[in-house]
């Protein structure tokens, strides 16, 4: 008499400007009587696709770390240094791609409340974009502050900053004026990250 044996398995992955959400599945139908499947077998592939592993945000910079010394282009052609920049507290965002939906949200959002942030720190806003598409974006919408060229992913890696795709996952950074950072949020909501930033550099003092 012949059994089947049917293994399904799927990994869908939907990248975009919002979220990047990884779902993975197995089942596997039971061994034939004769050959006993050890309960380990089964549960390892589980432990790779737990949620824990998706977790990225241990890799982040962490609270206290200094600055990266790194420099990037701007969409007005300046090279912004990050470390130059000590002496005022500096925002660094980092957002998937210009000119979509949420990272359009972010940006206009931040710009709405630029008055009030410029007060408070440098705002920097980073993603994988060129400095041309940068311009393209900031002239469209009237930003008002710089947007860095990180097409090399230098500044991700050095913020350890996950790329999925080519585009950086959504993450800010709150920098001291003495160049440290000081807060970091990992998972951000582009709909009212302005007044979160507002808040956190109101509480350095």
């Amino acid at each position: 008499m012949n059994r089947n044996l049917a293994l399904m398995s799927g990994v869908v992955l939907v990248f975009g400007c919002n979220r990047a959400v990884t779902e993975a599945s197995q089942a596997a139908a039971p061994a034939a009587p004769s050959v006993a499947a050890p309960a380990a077998s089964v549960a390892a592939p589980e432990v790779s696709a737990s949620p824990a592993a998706a977790d990225h945000s241990a890799t982040l910079l962490a609270v206290g770390a200094d600055v990266p010394d790194l420099s990037a282009p701007a969409q007005d052609g300046k090279t912004i240094k990050l470390r130059a920049l000590k002496g005022k507290p500096l925002v660094v965002y980092f957002y998937p791609k210009d000119d979509t939906p949420g990272c359009t949200i972010e940006a206009k959002g931040i710009r709405d409340q630029y008055a009030e942030l410029n007060k408070l720190a440098v705002v920097l806003g980073v993603s994988s974009d060129t400095a041309e598409s940068h311009k393209a974006f900031a002239d469209k919408f009237q930003l008002p502050f710089e947007l860095l060229d990180d097409s090399s992913h230098a500044l991700a890696t050095a913020f350890g900053v996950p790329v999925n795709g080519g585009h950086a996952k959504r993450v800010t950074f709150v920098i001291d004026a003495a160049g440290k950072v000081r807060k970091v949020f990992p998972n951000v909501n582009p709909d009212g990250h302005a007044a979160e930033l507002i808040e956190a550099l109101k509480a350095l003092g």
